[in-house]
């Protein structure tokens, strides 16, 4: 295959929103981390849905920043049982320090929800307490708690919530994570699901920190006045209705009162970016890397505009800087410096950081990783293992927008292979 036909694979990549995504659908993301230390703080990560990078301002497959604030708001509770099951895994394919609790957090207020076996798997009921062992960092008993369901005179061990009618909002601002001491765990938004919804959730992964790696939530977040705190969790409530104009006039007050609030200032920059002010974006950015310069999202906030403006070597430095911050809760980080490497024709780290996107991504929440890890093997005249990514990228992503091209790429692809066979 001629270095041409890899150079117009490329060109359709980009074309299809692979490697350069519309800024509207970046920001923010799915793939929420929570942190399991001993403090017993909780970070969001940055993830994204099948159809392109998430955003943190209300596109499908996407959540909200929670940086380190706890809503009013009560989480509802379950009318009917919901069962659960999956597995909870060491993101360096070590093995797990023990049983894990697997827990539910809405709202800020965690509740332990069962237990793994030995092997890391899992199945619970959702809000059954029978032989759950509720400690001190779920504040005691949690019966007849707001968001929480009671199991007195409930043989499903679910209650009822006052005025959540509608199955669309069970488990709103609600997510499943596991629970193991100097561990941070990724976490699965439970928002919409249902009683008869598939229960399999996939794999949770657990990651040790290490000394140097940055966090999720900024420490100024912690250091924030509390007119500035509120004003930023306004902002967030907006930007949850998608309310841009008001979030946006929010963040702005946010850091007005607090000018070393890095998290304000990187909401605040993802609010300008979608608005195509990209200068001003910048600037955000930049401030919020000013006051923590270990808060790993801005960095990859001002990758996602080099990234639209194809500045590949840009892109390269940001990324290799946050997950150098944040080896965990960004798989879309390995995967935008993997696209940079690519187009910069450095085969072999685009290669090595696509492999870490897809170790990072294991409830396939960005698919874009398999198109792109075969046409790196492309590139590598590796047509057999291309074709087999482009297969698995069209199984776990068959409404695909450009799912055409990647049959007509793995046509192009097969028949060079049997050329070779001849």
């Amino acid at each position: 295959m001629t270095p041409q036909f890899l150079v117009r694979l490329a060109a359709g990549v980009v074309a299809a929103g692979l490697i350069a995504f519309p800024l509207s659908a970046q920001r923010g993301g799915a793939g929420s981390t929570a942190g399991s230390s001993s403090s017993g703080s909780t970070g969001a990560g940055a993830g994204a849905g099948a159809g392109g990078i998430g955003s943190s301002t209300g596109n499908i497959g996407t959540t909200a920043p929670n940086n380190g604030t706890t809503s009013n708001n009560p989480a509802p509770v379950i009318t009917q049982p919901i069962f659960l099951s999956g597995k909870v895994a060491m993101d360096d394919g070590s093995s797990l320090p023990g049983p894990v609790t697997v827990e539910r957090a809405c709202n800020g207020v965690t509740h332990a929800e069962g237990y793994t076996d030995s092997n890391g798997n899992f199945t619970i009921q959702l809000g059954n307490e029978q032989g759950v062992f509720q400690d001190a960092t779920d504040g005691g008993s949690m019966r007849g708690m707001a968001g929480v369901p009671s199991t007195s005179g409930n043989r499903s061990g679910l209650g009822s919530f006052a005025g959540q009618s509608s199955s669309d909002r069970l488990l709103a601002n609600c997510e499943l994570r596991a629970r193991a001491g100097g561990f941070r765990s990724q976490s699965i938004m439970l928002a919409g699901r249902k009683p008869m919804d598939d229960p399999n959730v996939g794999t949770i992964l657990l990651h040790r920190g290490t000394p140097g790696e940055g966090s999720t939530i900024s420490v100024t977040t912690l250091q924030a006045p509390k007119d500035a705190r509120k004003a930023f969790e306004k902002g967030q409530e907006y930007a949850k209705k998608n309310k841009w104009s008001e979030a946006r006039t929010e963040y702005e007050k946010a850091v007005q009162a607090y000018q070393k609030f890095a998290a304000a200032w990187c909401e605040l920059g993802k609010m300008q970016a979608s608005a195509q002010d990209f200068d001003m974006a910048r600037g955000s950015f930049r401030m919020a890397i000013q006051s923590d310069p270990k808060f790993a999202a801005p960095y990859l906030e001002l990758s996602i505009i080099a990234l639209e403006q194809k500045k590949w070597q840009e892109v390269a430095d940001l990324t290799e800087t946050a997950t150098k911050l944040d080896p965990f809760d960004y798989p879309q980080a390995f995967l935008f410096n993997a696209a940079a490497h690519y187009n910069l024709r450095e085969t072999e780290s685009a290669e090595k950081s696509v492999k870490e996107a897809q170790r990072l991504d294991s409830r396939h929440q960005f698919p874009q990783i398999a198109h792109l890890y075969g046409l790196i093997l492309a590139q590598k005249q590796d047509y057999a293992g291309a074709a087999e990514h482009l297969r698995s990228y069209l199984q776990i992503f068959p409404g695909a927008t450009d799912a055409a091209q990647v049959r007509t790429e793995l046509q192009r692809f097969d028949q060079v292979l049997a050329q070779n066979h001849q």
